[in-house]
């Protein structure tokens, strides 16, 4: 019964020192920055929250007329004026106390608190802006489309889930119901901290913007399902070069391998590239996803490939015929596809034996690693090949990567996948 009777003394001197902190600070003030056409100068409701707020309260006065405080007595319908002030100022001291005890005053931002005053003096409810209108806006201002899909997708997962949720109904309730959701529709665990985390920078960034102030990933935590690896073994890797599968599956191993002896490059940094992106035999490009320049020996194996499958406007042929995300998607099934067909039946049904059901663009970079790691090659030469940073940020930006050890480490890679070579 103590340990209740402090929480509950705790919790009024607390509402208490709120309230003596607005009660004191609101006030009228005459905003002569804005005069008006006739001579007067707007009224607006002065409160400090966490930094000034002014809110019109519909009423106007002329210089001479104020008082500091009110309007003169001598002043033409002065106390009617007057008495509509003094009812504004008890209703927005009436609401302060209100969000004051339900304990939503100190994390609302002044842009929220603004609202509601400006709510509560017109009488008229405001339109409130939906968590997913912001999310729309903040998708929209991404550079990158592959991101501002990925928001616009969060967005469209949010609105079939409760598209009226705004910052101060999204809680941990809420986001337990929201992960249980996209739970029941089928989503994996990455796929839902893909779109939490999504969320969670949404409010990040209204935070920044006094959006908001309300936060509540603070006890709810996102979970991250490990992945399987995506790489395949040395014998596996030979087996895709060299399989003689159907004819139309052909290409796309001959673009992984491509890809492998690229050091994994992206489809997009790939096919997007132009006729002159070898200079000196080196495969020059800035990839996409991180803006970073990449300059790689191109060696005769890869070469061939490229010769092979020329292009007039870019690198390879494929960006001249169609766009990259439907060749790579074609690219993915049928490596997906490769391993031994059987037909059957009058229809000429085809049974397949994929060896790869799994396979994706992806695993030539992965394999590339997962091969250079196993041949002892330096983590820094890695790191270094893949783009990633050496050591902390701070020490990368200091160290020049002789590119020489990569250039010798894909050498490396290739001789032992494709001769044996250690």
């Amino acid at each position: 019964m103590a340990i209740f009777a402090r929480e509950n003394q705790s919790v009024s001197l607390f509402s208490e020192a709120l309230k003596n902190k607005y009660m004191n600070n609101i006030s009228f003030y005459l905003d002569k920055r804005r005069k008006k056409d006739d001579g007067v100068y707007p009224i607006r409701i002065y409160l400090c929250h966490r930094k000034a707020i002014f809110v019109s309260t519909g009423l106007s006065a002329h210089e001479d007329e104020w008082e500091g405080k009110y309007i003169s007595a001598k002043s033409r319908n002065a106390r009617a004026r007057n008495s509509m002030l003094r009812n504004i100022l008890d209703r927005v001291e009436t609401l302060v106390i209100s969000l004051s005890k339900d304990k939503k005053l100190p994390f609302m931002s002044d842009k929220e608190l603004a609202a509601a005053i400006r709510e509560e003096i017109s009488g008229e409810p405001a339109k409130k802006e939906t968590f997913v209108d912001f999310i729309g806006r903040y998708a929209v201002k991404q550079k990158k489309e592959n991101t501002k899909t990925v928001y616009l997708s969060t967005k469209e997962k949010v609105f079939q889930y409760d598209g009226n949720a705004t910052f101060q109904t999204i809680d941990l309730n809420w986001l337990e119901g929201f992960d249980s959701w996209m739970e029941g529709n089928g989503l994996s665990v990455n796929s839902r901290s893909i779109h939490l985390r999504n969320i969670r920078t949404v409010f990040n960034e209204a935070i920044d913007n006094g959006e908001t102030s309300f936060y509540p990933f603070r006890k709810f935590k996102i979970r991250k399902e490990e992945t399987r690896k995506r790489s395949l073994s040395v014998d596996d890797l030979r087996v895709i070069r060299n399989y003689q599968g159907e004819d139309f599956i052909k290409e796309y191993q001959d673009m992984f391998m491509l890809m492998f002896y690229l050091i994994g490059v992206n489809s997009i940094d790939l096919y997007k590239a132009s006729p002159d992106s070898i200079v000196d035999g080196r495969f020059e490009y800035k990839r996409s996803k991180t803006g970073r320049l990449f300059s790689i020996k191109v060696e005769p194996e890869a070469m061939e490939i490229i010769e092979r499958y020329k292009g007039k406007e870019h690198l390879l042929y494929v960006e001249d015929l169609k766009d990259y995300r439907t060749y790579t998607y074609a690219m993915c099934r049928g490596l997906k596809k490769l391993g031994e067909v059987e037909v059957k039946g009058r229809g000429g049904k085809k049974e397949r034996k994929p060896l790869f059901p799994d396979i994706s663009t992806y695993w030539a970079r992965h394999t590339w690693a997962t091969i250079a790691a196993s041949l002892d090659i330096p983590k820094e030469t890695i790191s270094a090949a893949l783009g990633h940073e050496i050591g902390s940020r701070v020490t990368s930006i200091y160290i020049d990567f002789d590119q020489k050890k990569v250039d010798e480490a894909n050498r490396k890679v290739m001789d032992y996948v494709l001769y044996g070579k250690e």
